[in-house]
């Protein structure tokens, strides 16, 4: 039985999960007396079940491959083909409805990005819950891919440090793969990080419900955090019973989402050793720490005459509606407080969306399930940055910080430069086909960011006025599909693919 699953390529095992997993909807809608959701997610499991098999045993005499970069292509064609079998319990079930915004729920869903195509009120609590559960298994294959896959490659921001080849202990990654095959990668490290994931998960639906949320609420909210993917039943945090304890809760599992090293296993010396020392959590932590320092100082800066406002209390809760929406959208998940209109009001800015903008750029960690940048390439452009400035006034001095500091400094700032360059041709692009597409340059500029770092409630707090993606035109939507694949994989990834030097080495 496991040489069997071992051959089977990787879209069709996501195939099987994704087909077992329509049966959680099927259960919570017979439970709520929604036989009719009910029925069409179980219907729609078996058959898929049925087909995923066929396929499975079609597949079994196909040699099986060797190389990882093949499974970037199976990770690829994942992203591509497996909405399409998504979507479809959904279409059902939401009835009097294109297939094509059923798919791109599914491609928003799947890349943890957290667009909604649909008006909330529309879709059955089942419905909610498969785009919940849909985007936290997309957050637990890029946490296995990003480790099992694009690590050995240096890639997906491992190529800043690569330090599989900087560091003694640690095998190059020609060697990792030579010992361990691709299949055997993917499912030693599912075993080890699908518990983990799991737990956590759980853990945070347990706190949101001692904080009086709802169950389904909660549980949609939990995954949504461990998936940085945004989804929620019901337009997000603000006006929910949990207020500011269930956004405490939230806002410590961020962490997940900042390092990698998080969640690595280790003692809880190890990791509290590796988490003071991490780059991406330093640079997590001024960006948490500046931004909403400035937003609360503006109110005195800018000499703002607010009555209202004038005391301890609101002060406070603007305090926190900065720190809260901060850390969120550097994450790209994307949840506002209920304390940021607040916020606004305190700092005097009312729709402050360049700085969301330049937080979802920024991103979270490598290896997490955060869009954008990434935190670490950041860092090493930053460090690129300093030391070409030291060296002004000082031309002959000796930087020290040790052989992986040199590394991120020059090696690594090298490829996270061509990696920015690259993610900005792709905004320009995106942004300019957008515009062909009958959008103005605000709307075109703000989706085209919200698809390309996977942060989908951005549209709707970025710009002046809130943009809603179910009055789009479907070559619009078609648009940020491709546009949520591409910054869901990344373009360096997308080059490696149609390299062919790449595919020699």
């Amino acid at each position: 039985m496991r040489g069997y699953f071992s051959r089977l390529p990787l879209i069709v095992v996501l195939m099987g999960i994704g087909a077992l997993a329509m049966l959680v909807p099927a259960a919570v809608a017979t439970g709520m007396d929604d036989h009719f959701t009910g029925r069409v997610f179980l219907y729609s499991s078996i058959l898929f079940l049925f087909l995923t098999g066929l396929i499975g045993f079609a597949t079994q005499t196909m040699r099986p491959a060797s190389s990882p970069r093949v499974h970037l292509v199976g990770l690829l064609s994942s992203y591509i083909a497996l909405p399409l079998m998504l979507a479809f319990p959904l279409s059902e079930a939401v009835g009097n409805t294109l297939y094509i915004n059923a798919y791109l729920e599914m491609v928003s869903s799947l890349t943890t990005t957290g667009a909604s195509f649909f008006d909330p009120d529309r879709l059955a609590p089942a419905v909610h819950l498969w785009r919940g559960l849909v985007g936290w298994m997309g957050g637990l294959l890029i946490w296995v891919t990003a480790v099992a896959v694009l690590a050995p490659l240096n890639l997906g921001g491992y190529e800043v440090t690569s330090e599989a080849q900087v560091l003694g202990g640690v095998q190059a990654g020609s060697g990792q793969m030579q010992a361990a095959p691709p299949a055997e990668r993917l499912r030693r490290h599912t075993l080890r990080l699908a518990p983990i994931y799991l737990m956590l998960t759980v853990l945070l639906w347990l706190g949101l419900l001692i904080a009086q949320e709802t169950p389904l609420a909660a549980l949609i909210h939990a995954m949504s955090t461990m998936a940085t993917s945004g989804i929620s039943p019901v337009g997000g945090m603000e006006g929910r019973a949990p207020g500011v304890a269930g956004e405490a809760l939230i806002f410590l599992f961020f962490i997940f989402a900042v390092s990698r090293w998080s969640f690595a296993s280790a003692s809880a010396v190890q990791a509290a050793q590796r988490l003071t020392r991490d780059r991406e959590l330093r640079l997590a932590v001024f960006a948490v720490v500046v931004l909403p320092t400035l937003l609360f100082a503006r109110h005195w800066l800018g000499a703002l005459e607010v009555d209202e406002l004038a005391n301890s209390k609101a002060a406070l809760a603007a305090l926190w509606g900065s720190v809260f929406t901060v850390l969120s959208f550097l994450t790209t998940t994307g949840f506002v407080s209920e304390s940021w209109g607040m916020a606004r009001a305190w700092s005097g800015l009312p729709t402050p969306g360049l700085i969301l903008i330049g937080l979802v750029l920024m991103g979270g960690g490598v290896a997490t399930t955060a869009g954008g940048v990434k935190l670490l390439r950041v860092y090493a452009l930053y460090k690129h940055g300093t030391r070409e400035m030291g060296k002004l006034t000082h031309p002959n001095s000796v930087a020290g910080a040790g052989r992986l500091g040199r590394r991120i400094r020059r090696e690594g700032a090298y490829i996270a430069w061509i990696f920015f360059m690259l993610f900005v041709l792709t905004l320009a692009g995106v942004s300019t086909v957008l515009a062909l597409a009958g959008l103005d340059f605000e709307a075109s500029m703000v989706l085209a960011i919200s698809a390309l770092t996977t942060t989908g409630p951005l549209a709707s707090v970025a710009a002046e006025t809130p943009i809603s993606y179910l009055g789009l035109s479907d070559l619009a939507k078609l648009i940020l599909a491709v546009a949520m694949i591409i910054g869901r994989m990344e373009t360096l990834v997308l080059l490696a693919l149609i390299n062919p030097g790449y595919w020699r080495a």
